[in-house]
């Protein structure tokens, strides 16, 4: 993709970062030599996930995550495979999970927190933590994407970042009551706020062009940014905030919107130029906003996580993943036929394909990111050679 004047391109160049990666190698491997006593964590999401949650981390973390020196998380290294978490969704196949099985949970793993049960679970227990994930949640609140001709046709969901933070604060009073204690209690936690912006883009697309979504991209940005604000008026100060991915890949957008041009297509990856840039204008104005966050509360820590880097590597060098194939589904089917209609199939090898569904990864996918993010100084001549350092 060529950089030249194009408005959804960064204009300047990246730096590399990777002292944060240290900082979190540095508390993998202090938390297993701790006693598997843990704290909590909360999480905010949709599935296509965008989520909220939140880990309560143990007395030596604190200070490694705090006082972080850059600000970006980015994916190296191979992972194995682990459980699958369900959040506020029905139990599916347990074995077939790997939609569920996001970066956000697999990193939380890795450093020795637990799977964190659904916020609606009844007679759960969230002095671990609570995961608030919800399929199809959407940054921006239902009545935006309402149809204004029609009354009556109302957005079918409800579960936007909004709503998972009212039941976040719904559920607060049982976590601690005095504003003292929840300061304490949520200044140990670590928030997962994202990846949120994916599901406001993709339910757009039938109805709306590329340049009326872009314009409401910043407003996609600005209720991330409030939510943040909310939630550091409640005591927190660590969050992962996750961008958004390259939906020009997804095989949803592929077969959906496919083109006869093939200048529509980039040559390398086989993607949809066009959605990609748009998913690289809402990771720009992200990562902006979240750089306004740090000026305005300089003793929270605010990480954004690369989820588009990574995808379009794996897009680009499937070998050195071991995939087999980067651009279909696993699951589902011809023409509309999804994943969990009748007459769906599944790939005998899950894990040698990027894509599990229509729009989300395999659990390897999800894995190699999630290893990453933590795993990238085990191999620092690597990460130096990267096409996608993380930056400050």
């Amino acid at each position: 993709m060529g950089m030249g004047a194009d408005p959804f391109l960064p204009r300047r160049p990246l730096r590399q970062a990777l002292r944060l990666h240290l900082q979190l190698r540095r508390l993998l491997r202090r938390n297993r030599q701790q006693p598997r006593r843990l704290r909590r964590q909360l999480r905010l999401q949709p599935c296509h996930a965008p989520t909220l949650r939140l880990h309560l981390l143990r007395p030596p973390h604190r200070p490694q995550l705090r006082r972080p020196p850059h600000h970006r998380l980015h994916r190296y290294g191979v992972p194995p495979h682990s459980p699958l978490p369900s959040a506020n969704s029905p139990d599916l196949w347990r074995d077939r999970l790997e939609v569920l099985n996001s970066t956000g949970p697999l990193a939380a793993q890795r450093l020795g927190l637990p799977l964190v049960p659904p916020s609606l679970a009844h007679n759960g227990s969230f002095r671990q933590g609570a995961n608030f994930a919800v399929g199809g949640a959407t940054a921006l609140d239902a009545a935006f994407f309402h149809d204004g001709s029609d009354p009556g046709n109302k957005f079918p969901l409800n579960t936007s970042l909004g709503v998972q933070l009212q039941w976040f604060e719904a559920l607060k009073p049982s976590l601690c009551r005095t504003t003292q204690e929840c300061e304490a209690f949520f200044g140990r936690s670590l928030f997962f706020v994202g990846e949120f912006g994916v599901n406001d883009y993709h339910f757009s697309f039938p109805t709306k062009s590329l340049q009326e979504i872009t314009a409401f991209v910043p407003e996609v940005i600005r209720a991330i940014s409030m939510a943040i604000e909310r939630l550091i008026k409640h005591g927190a100060t660590s969050f992962v905030v996750p961008g958004t991915i390259p939906s020009g890949c997804t095989p949803h957008i592929l077969s959906s919107f496919a083109k006869d041009d093939p200048a529509e297509y980039n040559s390398t990856t086989g993607c949809l130029e066009d959605y990609n840039k748009l998913g690289m204008h809402h990771n720009l104005l992200l990562q902006e906003a979240l750089e306004k966050l740090r000026g305005r509360h300089p003793d929270a820590m605010i990480v954004y996580a690369d989820l588009f880097g990574p995808i379009i590597d794996m897009v680009e060098s499937p070998r050195k993943y071991g995939f087999e194939d980067v651009l279909t589904n696993c699951c589902g089917g011809p023409g509309a036929l999804i994943c969990g209609d009748q007459g769906a199939h599944v790939c005998e090898k899950p894990a040698a394909r990027l894509f599990w569904d229509v729009a989300h990864l395999t659990e390897a996918a999800y894995r190699y990111i999630a290893d990453g993010w933590l795993g990238s100084i085990d191999s620092p001549a690597t990460a130096r050679e990267s096409r996608y350092q993380l930056v400050r």
